[in-house]
């Protein structure tokens, strides 16, 4: 049960968070319908304050709630900078719930298969649609990927870069930002994994089989291809929870 102090605090909290919940739309509504356009600068703390008839407290509230939806670049002890919503801002306003998902293993797991899923999808339709440049950039981006075999770091970027090529495929917006934003989010497992070039000669002859079927326009045999390859990276990704959980000796 509530004592009295606890009751007569909550009308005064109700009423800030509804001052936030309002102060967050206004502005909202302010940069998508373009009056308050991408890279200006909002009204001064003081000029929210008046403008909005609230405190302080709440005028930073609802700068932070903004700026963790990506509608605005916070930094400390400058004015806040309007920013259009856009594909890169809806997935990093993601961070936060992903970063609960990787801190274990069935987290990374799950995000992982979505991966899977997308990217077997991705190379069965570069198989059937995919045209000369992408032929192209496919071929460019794996004799990068064999030229970087002897150096594990050199490789991993040109690994990123074969599968980027699947995404851009598609010719959707989005998915070149949804690669990015899965590179960033499972990087860490990457940099956990042992390297080595007998390993990365696996993984380029893994990209070789793909890059063929897409060539060859046999949608199943580029589908299976990558499901393998992801398959057998997954078993990598594991290990590095299992050498985690380990006792020391």
């Amino acid at each position: 049960m509530l004592d009295a102090g606890d009751r007569r605090e909550m009308p005064v909290a109700i009423t800030a968070a509804r001052a936030a919940d309002a102060m967050v739309a206004g502005i909202e509504a302010e940069i998508t319908s373009g009056r308050l356009g991408d890279g200006s600068y909002l009204p001064a703390e003081r000029e929210l304050m008046i403008e909005y008839g609230v405190g302080r407290g709440v005028v930073r509230e609802a700068i932070a709630r903004l700026a963790s939806r990506g509608l605005v670049e916070a930094r400390p002890r400058f004015r806040p900078i309007a920013r259009r919503p856009g594909l890169d801002a809806a997935l990093g306003a993601l961070e936060g719930i992903v970063g609960h998902l990787l801190s274990d293993q069935a987290g990374v797991k799950n995000l992982y298969d979505l991966r899977v899923f997308l990217e077997g999808s991705l190379a069965r339709n570069a198989a059937i649609h995919a045209r000369k440049e992408d032929i192209a950039a496919l071929r460019a981006a794996l004799a990068m990927n064999e030229a970087a075999i002897p150096d594990s770091q050199q490789f991993y970027a040109t690994d990123v870069a074969f599968h980027a090529v699947l995404y851009d495929t598609a010719r959707n917006p989005v998915l070149p930002v949804v690669h990015k934003a899965f590179t960033a989010w499972l990087s860490p497992q990457w940099m956990r994994m042992p390297r080595s070039p007998e390993r990365n000669q696996v993984n380029f002859l893994s990209h070789r089989e793909i890059c063929m079927a897409i060539i060859e326009r046999d949608p199943d045999g580029a589908e299976r291809a990558l499901l393998n390859h992801l398959s057998a990276a997954w078993e990598y990704v594991r290990g590095t929870f299992e050498s985690r959980e380990a006792p020391e000796a």
